[in-house]
């Protein structure tokens, strides 16, 4: 005989029990939320010197809430038109009650997104949580930390004021440069040859449509594999224990949960203070006809990138070929070395102190190094005052597709 169903709850059953139980056995029971709650009491995470790295993934997932919520909430109020789309900002900055604020939020917290990405990859790589069987979880996450870095690049462009313009009109000339596809990628990106309206149109469909629904599916992907392989043990502790089993550990519900919170805390607290205090410029309108600003530059999580094609040749001489153009090499070589990061799992097969390891090692320093020095570099060198500014047409003519002092 097949048991009988279980049936809702009588009025007496809830004076017995009380509302709060029914209610909750009420919503478990339609919602089948049985199966996430004791998944959440299976869940445990490990404890060692370490763990303090585990408080990033929960802190960028709160900084993406944030974003999320923001982001709605500014495009109650902005107009994606080259006509309104600065008014509508600077409406939201002056008349909307707290725009000033929410703008600000939105936009510090984008920078603090990225900034615990990159350290979440770093710390990720750090302690090999990356190994078989979390390959997939790695590469969703360096695939996160590309939709977010797209995310900033396109949300520079929707205020529509000068300096996004000509940066938009700099980063996009770059898409030009690379070889076979680049004239295509550059036309597909301002919706012409030159960054108009339908360039802006299609900067905000891809900021609030194509990238959410992208970032939403690949988290789900990631927080999916996550829970399926579990919290990574580093593997000093599992050769101390025997096993990632017998490594000391905590529930996860409700003290890692509790501390992670506390991340969020400090989070919302850094991101609260930059914002009141530092409010996100707006600028001046932009004017396809007028000069760049002085010293363009990107976002600080672009600049290592900016400042290493500022730094190469026009053209690089060669045995087999007479010139070849810089700024093409450095294209390149950033693909290859993102390409590199995404196959780190599948090049690190061996034991902790094999040769592939080290050789990993070596160039991860090599890399880390680079990208610092580059940035500290591109922060330090002041604007050229004597160099007239060049405007923006000028630049995306350029022979080498990209202006002296230009970024994304």
């Amino acid at each position: 005989m097949s048991p009988a169903k279980p049936e809702d709850p009588r009025p007496e059953d809830l004076k017995s029990h009380g509302w709060k139980e029914a209610g909750t056995a009420f919503f478990f029971e339609r919602l089948g939320l049985d199966g996430a709650a004791a998944l959440a009491a299976k869940k445990r995470v490990p404890v060692h010197s370490r763990e303090i790295f585990y408080f990033l993934g929960g802190m960028a997932l709160f900084l993406f809430g944030i974003q999320v919520i923001t982001g709605i909430l500014l495009s109650l109020y902005y107009k994606p038109s080259p006509d309104q789309a600065f008014e509508s900002v600077r409406a939201i900055v002056t008349e909307v009650d707290f725009g000033w604020l929410f703008r600000s939020i939105h936009s510090w917290s984008a920078n603090l997104l990225i900034g615990v990405l990159f350290l979440h990859v770093l710390t990720t790589y750090m302690m090999r949580a990356y190994r078989r069987p979390r390959e997939f979880t790695w590469l969703t996450g360096i695939a996160l930390l590309g939709v977010f870095m797209t995310f900033g690049f396109s949300g520079y462009l929707l205020p529509w004021n000068q300096l996004a313009y000509c940066a938009t009109s700099v980063g996009t000339a770059i898409a030009g440069v690379v070889p076979v596809i680049g004239k295509y990628l550059l036309l597909m990106a301002r919706g012409g040859e030159n960054v108009t309206g339908d360039t802006l149109a299609r900067f905000y469909a891809l900021h609030v449509v194509i990238l959410p629904l992208a970032a939403l599916a690949i988290v789900g992907i990631h927080l999916y594999l996550v829970q399926k392989h579990e919290i990574s043990v580093p593997e000093d502790m599992i050769k101390k224990y025997g096993s990632a089993k017998k490594a000391p550990s905590m529930p996860f519900v409700p003290h890692f949960l509790l501390r992670d919170m506390v991340g969020w805390y400090v989070a919302l607290g850094i991101l609260a203070a930059l914002a009141a205090l530092f409010p996100w410029d707006l600028g001046q309108k932009a004017d396809p006809f007028g000069p760049a600003p002085a010293n363009i530059k990107p976002e600080w999580y672009f600049l290592f990138m900016f400042q290493t094609l500022e730094d190469l040749p026009s053209y690089l001489p060669s045995a087999q070929h007479p010139w070849i153009e810089g700024k093409m090499l450095g294209v390149l070589f950033f693909g290859f070395l993102g390409l590199m990061v995404a196959l780190v799992p599948f090049l690190d097969r061996g034991a902790a102190a094999s040769r592939p390891r080290r050789v990993l090692n070596f160039f991860a320093d090599l890399t880390v190094a680079l990208c610092i020095f580059m940035t500290a570099r591109s922060m330090m060198i002041k604007p050229a005052q004597d160099q007239p500014a060049k405007t923006p047409q000028a630049s995306a003519a350029s022979p080498e597709g990209t202006p002296e002092k230009a970024t994304p």
